[in-house]
């Protein structure tokens, strides 16, 4: 198993740092070319320093927002680093269900049968996501939101911590639900949604 570095020095790097060592992997140190401040004893180095040094490492992203996150993937597949896929050994994922690349499934995730979640998502902390629905790249489920089955959800949307969508639904991409919501019919454009019916 390669060494990692973590890309993003933040507080979602602080748990992907504890995902990765739970994963059994040896945490070389964090990528970030605007942070300097020390993070679990590591100073964090820019890319250009990762890329000189150890670009044979795995790379894995801890940044929040989609559409950043797309761009350093982007930045680092056309260098042609090897991104890693951690899931936490507290999480439930189903076998029939399949994880691409760069994913992170947290703590207390559940991922049910049939289940299919594109490259480089965030399943957050209790996230639940049912059986056959289809999570796009980049998309991001936050701590304790709830999919019913057969929920689709478009490139690079975020659905907000507590939030709840019914079964076989559509969101489409670049949706931003709010927290707490209730979505309840298919959310077509690529707008911020909330409340209890979602709108």
């Amino acid at each position: 198993m390669k060494p990692i570095y973590i890309y993003g020095a933040s507080g979602h790097g602080k748990v992907v740092y504890e995902l990765a060592k739970l994963s059994g992997y040896q945490v070389k140190g964090f990528i970030d070319d605007t942070s300097k401040a020390q993070i679990f004893g590591y100073e964090p180095i820019t890319f250009q320093e990762f890329l000189d040094h150890h670009k044979e490492c795995l790379v894995v992203l801890a940044i929040g927002d989609n559409r950043h996150r797309e761009k350093v993937y982007k930045k680092l597949t056309s260098h042609a680093i090897a991104m890693a896929t951690l899931i936490h050994p507290k999480a439930c994922v189903s076998s029939f269900a399949s994880i691409k690349e760069g994913t992170v499934v947290m703590a207390g995730a559940v991922i049910n049968p049939d289940t299919k979640v594109g490259k480089c998502a965030i399943i957050n902390t209790g996230a639940v996501i049912d059986h056959d629905c289809l999570i796009a790249d980049f998309v991001h489920i936050a701590p304790n939101a709830s999919l019913a089955g057969a929920v689709q959800v478009g490139k690079s949307s975020f659905i907000g911590i507590g939030s709840c969508v019914m079964q076989c639904l559509m969101i489409a991409k670049d949706v931003t639900v709010g927290a707490g919501s209730v979505v309840v019919h298919d959310l077509s454009q690529s707008k911020v949604y909330k409340g209890s019916p979602a709108q």
